[in-house]
């Protein structure tokens, strides 16, 4: 297999862009693939100079999802596959608690069609634009294997009845349907779609990085909260985030209508 699989590049203003790039297999996750992504986006989450995540991708399939032809060639293994369906499914399942544990937003730039764990990888994205003919399914069921992995992300950023009939039937949605049900957070004409993604990046790049981690980390852990509990740890996040240097000077900037000069290490 190929080793630029994955393409990385970061610009002048602390965006990196991670693009699939295995035309051959139509972006799937396969073992490599699941390994370099690991891989970016750690070292991206640990360089100060990241401030922004975006997934892109080459040809006109964001990602098909795992790559069956592994699928089935591990079947010849001793234990028919077990060991390895189990290690690939355990490290694709890192890979996505990755990207939502990742102290920089990422963002899914989908331009072609997002299947199974593909559909899964956009939905684990903080923020997803699609090209206008985007399409997006998790169509497991349609050859027997349910999208049960996928099903996590999907569940958790779309409702209950939207979700199951992606999983239930398999059917493919547009751009349209996906950004009904929040699957992504908006669409644009195909040329437009990189300008657009780019535009959103550099907005957020703009803002304290260490405040848009406190408040990434934030949004996922209250979301898994009661209530009350969500509350309480809320007001300890903004207090902590309250005697931060940034918010400080976040706060002067305002009422001095000025442009802030954040103070982030």
């Amino acid at each position: 297999m190929k080793e630029n699989i994955l393409l990385i590049d970061q610009n002048d203003i602390g965006i990196v862009r991670l693009t699939l790039n295995d035309l051959d297999n139509k972006n799937a996750l396969s073992e490599m693939m699941i390994q370099k992504l690991t891989n970016a986006i750690t070292e991206s989450s640990k360089d100060n100079s990241v401030k922004v995540i975006v997934i892109a991708s080459t040809g006109n399939v964001f990602c098909s999802g795992h790559n069956l032809k592994e699928i089935n060639e591990a079947r010849r293994a001793d234990d028919t596959g077990e060991s390895y369906y189990l290690e690939l499914f355990e490290t694709c399942s890192s890979l996505m608690q990755l990207i939502v544990n990742c102290s920089k937003p990422v963002i899914a730039e989908v331009n072609g069609i997002a299947t199974a764990a593909g559909c899964q990888l956009v939905a684990s994205c903080d923020l997803a634009i699609s090209s206008n003919s985007a399409k997006f399914a998790t169509p497991g069921v349609n050859i027997g294997l349910f999208c049960s992995t996928p099903m996590v992300a999907l569940s958790r950023n779309v409702s209950k009845k939207d979700s199951m009939k992606m999983l239930l039937t398999g059917d493919m949605i547009n751009s349209e349907e996906a950004k009904r049900i929040s699957l992504i957070n908006d669409f644009v004409p195909e040329e437009d779609l990189t300008k657009s993604v780019m535009h959103l990046a550099e907005k957020i790049s703009k803002k304290s990085a260490s405040v848009v981690s406190i408040g990434k980390e934030a949004f996922y852990k209250q979301s898994e909260l009661n209530l009350f509990d969500a509350y309480e740890y809320t007001s300890k996040v903004m207090t902590e985030n309250t005697l931060n240097e940034n918010a400080k000077e976040g706060i002067d900037a305002f009422l001095e209508k000025r442009d802030p000069n954040w103070r982030d290490k």
